[in-house]
């Protein structure tokens, strides 16, 4: 038991879920204790021969907050299981609120993902990600280009649509450079 008298969590899942909540009460000082604690436990599960820890781990990188995981979180973006990819990308799209950098750094990733996945559900959420990058001129002509393409399901066009928005609306909101 803690000294809060609740027990401590025992998995990867349970521990990620508790330091979410952490996070979004802001407890800082706690949630780096728990990140110490279960830095091991997550890196060794990002690396098991199995999908369902793999996906576990790549979500608890968002969970905890853990942007110094970037480069291993990137693994996930190769992932052969979409379940991995799509995790991967749930803690990008986490990490990246307010933190454009982490978009950015793997922009190319994501432009890949957003048009060449075999998943749907995995490229939506690269393009859900996207738009909390800057707002750069290649990823704009690949987002509108997605929304007008009629090949595509209407719920990806939608997304991307809704993202291009996001993205303009996000450029004309920058001072202007000087």
């Amino acid at each position: 038991m803690s000294e809060q008298g609740k027990e401590q969590p025992t998995t990867l899942a349970d521990a990620a879920a508790e330091a979410d909540q952490l996070a979004l009460r802001g407890a800082q000082r706690e949630l780096a204790q728990m990140r110490s604690k279960w830095d091991d436990e997550l890196e060794g599960a990002a690396r098991s021969e199995d999908f369902r820890e793999r996906a576990v781990a790549y979500k608890a990188i968002g969970q905890f907050r853990f942007r110094q995981k970037l480069e291993l979180l990137k693994r996930g973006f190769d992932d052969a299981s979409p379940g991995c990819r799509g995790s991967a990308l749930v803690s990008l799209e986490l990490l990246s609120r307010g933190h454009p950098g982490a978009v950015n750094s793997v922009r190319s990733d994501l432009h890949n993902l957003a048009s060449r996945d075999d998943n749907g559900a995995v490229r939506r959420l690269a393009v859900v990600c996207l738009r909390n990058g800057s707002p750069q001129s290649d990823t704009l002509g690949m987002l509108a280009g997605m929304a007008e393409d009629e090949a595509l399901d209407e719920s990806m066009r939608a997304t991307a649509k809704s993202v291009v928005g996001a993205l303009k609306r996000k450029a004309s909101a920058r001072p202007p450079k000087r």
